[in-house]
């Protein structure tokens, strides 16, 4: 499971370094494409694999459908490390997560989320006062019996 925060710098070739233990996690092939928020998501083969399968399953005659479908897949790309431990991102990633130097890199169970440290911090401070109600509203009377 892909959990914690770590701090890092992105260099002037767009380039990386990830957590030893995010490493292990992702594997030697992983992807990295747009995410929600203006964040990018980085997902390991097995669960890349997961959710292009349920996106084929949408109805390409749904205009939702097609535009999350461009959305997601169209900045998509498969990464490897380089021996430093790096990965390089594309500059329309770049440009879409709005990174330029520090960076915020958060494991969300299934994924990862590399945001720019600015937008990471207003994410923050502004949910951190919900987090209370969020969970509420998320987790009924049965989170607790375990159903």
């Amino acid at each position: 499971m892909l959990i914690g925060e770590y701090h890092h710098n992105i260099d002037e070739k767009g380039r990386i370094i990830l957590p030893s233990k995010f490493r292990d996690d992702l594997g030697d092939e992983f992807y990295i494409t747009r995410g929600l928020e203006e964040c990018l998501f980085v997902y390991p083969k097995k669960e890349w694999d997961k959710i292009t399968n349920r996106l084929k399953n949408l109805p390409f005659t749904k205009k939702d459908a097609r535009s999350f479908m461009r959305f997601f897949l169209s900045g998509a790309t498969a990464t490897v490390f380089d021996k430093q431990g790096r990965i390089n991102i594309t500059s329309p990633l770049i440009s879409y997560a709005g990174l330029e130097k520090e960076c915020v890199i958060v494991g969300v169970g299934d994924r990862l989320e590399i945001w720019d440290k600015d937008k990471w911090d207003n994410f923050y401070d502004m949910n951190k006062e919900e987090m209370s109600n969020i969970a509420e509203d998320l987790f009924d009377s049965n989170w607790e019996s375990g159903e």
